[in-house]
């Protein structure tokens, strides 16, 4: 984009998208940090801000929060954001390195927009913008708005490379950290953990030391491991064989209760059990609504269906992929009059919706919650007995990476022509002979199939980053696993 370009007609965010490749994924927007010049930040900042303007959400005068994971590129990035607070005379109020809930628990608290900088579990070389409402995050509906913004920054602030020409310093840090970590002293007592010893897995999270600090406040003891001074891409649907390997050997050398970690901004949980073993988001999810009593559950068609099989819910409601999708479900039943309202995500990231006894309600993913309610739960046995209670139902999942989006949309196109039974006939042609005839459709979100033998293969293009994920489910880790390399190998080397 030069200016040039900027000045000869009106700029939207929408032609930003079109000409950076930095677009919309299913939190806020992402893309190579090399396309993330601060003039592409500048202008996704402006209409957002624009865009609450419009909504009575955002004014002159107004305070804007900012925060930012431990990404390289995110100070830089910040400093565009909060340049365009300023320019649009808003006053950014920087939060520091924090963990995304903090922020959101924060911002909802003061009643004022925020947003984060963070790529979360994808490499360093990308980044993103995750944008807040005042009292929630940015949804579906709220991206339609943002995209059709005029962008009126002069170009002249930004050099031939897109950068402020300008220095844009960051204010003073104010201290959030502190009442999110209080939330959970005060809901669970500071001596929920005591006689605990629960190790830290701190990588490059932005929240790693708010974890050790919440274990000491409830009275456990924390053992930190696995500090990184490089940026690690932890992604909690996609453990990392060598993360695998390191909880096992941090296991049977320290004997820890459990083991706890975050993605790169904190968000979304990881929870290890006393040998070692990392639970999956989605039953980390059942065990957290199920110990809170919830009555409303909301999750995305990719969770593992021990939901439902559980039998421990009044209601279950199925979406898309992605917080914006469970928040809106959760609303509708906030609508209706139930009570509680929670939803999950198959990355282990909870929302709570409702109040429940000294914690309001936080509807943005929390790494925090689920991980120490389920270890509170389990007391005085072991987590392993929790999980053991479920239905024997296991989801594995996978992903090619570097798997170029229209790739993935081109597949899928081929996969999809045709009504539904043409459908059906084609993908039992290349899966029917992994795990029995494909019986059963979903096409919510991806391709979502059924076996006869009540197999599940999910294939999804992902929204945040050049991927093609699968998720499988079955009853055992063996043959979820098998299955997911088969369907992933079928997609590379014969669909691609």
């Amino acid at each position: 984009m030069t200016q040039q370009d900027a000045q000869t007609k009106p700029l939207t965010v929408d032609a930003v998208m079109a000409r950076s490749g930095v677009q919309f994924g299913t939190s806020g927007a992402r893309g190579e940090v090399v396309a993330m010049t601060d003039q592409v930040c500048h202008a996704y900042t402006t209409g957002f801000l624009q865009h609450l303007a419009g909504l009575g959400e955002f004014s002159p005068g107004m305070r804007v929060a900012v925060a930012g994971d431990l990404r390289p590129s995110t100070p830089r990035i910040m400093a565009a954001c909060a340049q365009a607070v300023r320019d649009l005379g808003g006053e950014p109020v920087f939060c520091g390195f924090v963990p995304t809930p903090a922020l959101a628990l924060y911002a909802f608290g003061q009643g004022i927009p925020s947003l984060m900088v963070t790529g979360s579990h994808i490499p360093a070389d990308r980044n993103g913008i995750k944008f807040y409402r005042p009292k929630g995050e940015v949804l579906k509906e709220d991206e339609a708005g943002m995209r059709g913004q005029v962008i009126a920054t002069d170009p002249a602030l930004f050099d031939d490379a897109g950068m402020l020409k300008a220095e844009a310093p960051l204010p003073e840090v104010t201290e959030v950290a502190r009442s999110y970590i209080q939330r959970y002293v005060d809901h669970f007592g500071p001596q929920a953990l005591r006689g605990l010893t629960i190790g830290v897995y701190q990588h490059s999270a932005v929240g790693r030391d708010v974890l050790v600090e919440v274990v000491e406040a409830l009275g456990g003891k924390a053992v930190a491991l696995g500090r990184a001074t490089q940026f690690i891409p932890v992604d909690t649907e996609a453990i990392r064989p060598e993360d695998v390997e390191l909880a096992k050997g941090w296991a049977a050398e320290f004997g820890f209760d459990a083991i706890i970690s975050t993605d790169g901004d904190s968000d979304r949980p990881l929870l290890a059990d006393h040998t070692g073993e990392w639970l999956r988001g989605d039953i980390l999810g059942v065990l957290c609504a199920r110990a809170l009593r919830a009555h409303a559950v909301v999750t995305p068609v990719s969770s593992n269906t021990v939901l439902e099989r559980s039998g421990a819910f009044a209601e279950t409601d199925r979406t898309r992929i992605g917080s914006p999708f469970v928040i809106a479900a959760m609303n509708a039943h906030l609508a209706k009059g139930e009570q509680p309202v929670v939803g999950y995500e198959a990355n282990g990231g909870f929302l709570l919706g409702t109040k429940l006894g000294s914690l309001e309600p936080l509807p943005t993913r929390d790494a925090v919650l689920p991980v120490l309610t389920v270890i509170v739960a389990s007391r005085p046995g072991k987590i392993r007995d929790l999980i053991e209670e479920l239905p024997p139902r296991v989801t594995y999942s996978d992903r090619i990476q570097n798997f170029a989006t229209e790739k993935s949309e081109a597949i899928f196109a081929k996969l999809l022509e045709g009504d539904k039974d043409a459908q059906i006939v084609r993908l039992n042609e290349h899966f029917g002979a992994i795990a029995g005839a494909v019986t059963q459709l979903d096409l919510t979100d991806g391709i979502r199939m059924t076996t006869e033998q009540g197999v599940i293969i999910h294939l999804r293009r992902s929204g945040n980053a050049p991927e093609l994920r699968c998720y499988s489910e079955s009853d055992t880790v063996e043959q979820a696993k098998a299955i997911n390399e088969q369907a992933l190998a079928i997609v590379r080397d014969k669909l691609a």
